[in-house]
């Protein structure tokens, strides 16, 4: 969980990544959107889950991953998108992570107080948001060793298609 002493300021789930053992990565999970609840709009977050399962794990690391795009996803797939509040988003990250033995995340590296990922989100306009960028959509792609599963989570914010 993201901590302030200023409560209008969280929103996010840090998830914390190892890469070969060596270097933490911390991708930054949204929970709401502040911008839209600043400007007055729904600050809850959309999120839909493709289900599928997996021969093996992918490789880990640090990857180009090229062209992202939740249009994409969506012409080959019925992906259903729900509205979830911040405690709601809290809990099912938190949850889901905790069951994870891997995860995958597109999204766009930053270096401030530490290194991490963010943007893991539709980066189409939103209701507060008037730039519009295709092609560079961040997701969460969760493994578990139940049956081999994995869950790709797309997070959408007020106003984006």
């Amino acid at each position: 969980m993201e901590y302030s002493t200023d409560s209008s300021r969280v929103d996010h789930v840090w998830l914390t990544l190892t890469l070969d053992h060596k270097a933490n990565l911390r991708a930054a999970l949204n929970t709401i959107s502040r911008r839209n609840r600043d400007a007055g709009f729904d600050a809850r977050i959309r999120v839909g889950i493709r289900r599928s399962q997996y021969e093996q794990l992918p490789e880990t690391g640090i990857f180009d991953g090229g062209r992202f795009d939740y249009a994409e996803i969506e012409r080959t797939a019925n992906i259903f998108y729900e509205y979830h509040d911040q405690n709601e988003m809290e809990s099912m990250l938190i949850e889901k992570c905790e069951l994870a033995i891997l995860a995958e995340v597109w999204g766009d590296i930053y270096a401030h107080q530490h290194v991490g990922i963010h943007q893991i989100h539709s980066r189409r306009a939103s209701c507060a948001v008037t730039s519009d960028i295709a092609g560079r959509d961040g997701a969460l792609k969760l493994y578990y060793a139940e049956e081999r599963a994995c869950e790709l989570l797309l997070f959408k914010f007020c106003g984006q298609p």
